[in-house]
């Protein structure tokens, strides 16, 4: 199956401002966060990308016109930020003082913010949104190709919790920085979480390899893991 590449939106003014953005409009990169998603653009340099897929929010659309310019990010409503309801444009020091709050920290899975989404179905609909579009790029540019993923940070951070088989209230244990890159190769039988939280370093290595050559990645085709750890990446992977 293919290799998706989940980023998270660069900084925002409620990222500095400690605000729960969720789904308010007019949340912007700030020239932190331009920065930080223009570097990111430089470690996909060279890599073909078979899609970009982004969260329709205006952070997350920014993100990936600067991740990938000159490319369409296809928006996908799945992987929108969490609806926090009545919670959504309040300060955090605030919401830290709410009964929920600890209910949120500890018990995630159990969580329905007023007005707004339980986090479960919040997790639901981003791992199917992946799942979805992997088999699609799949079924359109083969098992080897690589596909980028822009949303924010507890959608992504959901997802890893499914690929790595933990339960959703593990979730935050997961760190998903602005503009960090996570890496899931999914196969038949079961996901591998190749990096998380990646911050510097090119990504070229996870390139489709070139035909007529073997593919070497491991676990990509039978879904077993390498014994041992295995060899890691090559250059000429």
């Amino acid at each position: 199956m293919p290799t998706v590449i989940l980023a998270r939106h660069g900084r925002t003014t409620a990222n500095t401002g400690g605000v729960l953005a969720g789904r308010s409009k007019g949340v912007h990169l700030d020239e932190r966060g331009v920065e930080q998603a223009t570097a990111a653009a430089s470690r996909l340099e060279g890599l073909p990308l078979a899609a970009v897929v982004t969260s329709p929010m205006e952070r997350c659309r920014e993100t990936a016109r600067l991740m990938v310019p000159g490319t369409r990010a296809v928006g996908e409503k799945r992987l929108t930020e969490c609806d926090y309801g009545s919670w959504t444009g309040r300060a955090l020091k605030e919401l830290a003082k709410e009964k929920l709050w600890r209910t949120v920290q500890a018990h995630p899975a159990g969580v329905v913010f007023p007005d707004g989404e339980a986090m479960a179905d919040m997790s639901r609909r981003g791992v199917a949104a992946v799942r979805d579009w992997d088999s699609r790029v799949a079924q359109l540019h083969g098992p080897d190709a690589v596909w980028l993923a822009v949303s924010h940070g507890d959608v992504i951070k959901a997802i890893l919790a499914d690929a790595l088989g933990l339960h959703l209230d593990s979730f935050q244990r997961i760190v998903v920085d602005p503009a960090s890159f996570s890496v899931i190769r999914y196969t038949e039988s079961r996901p591998f979480v190749v990096c998380q939280n990646s911050h510097a370093g090119s990504l070229t290595h996870l390139a489709p390899p070139a035909k007529g050559r073997r593919q070497r990645r491991s676990g990509a085709a039978s879904g077993d893991a390498a014994v041992g750890g295995g060899a890691g990446p090559s250059a000429t992977a």
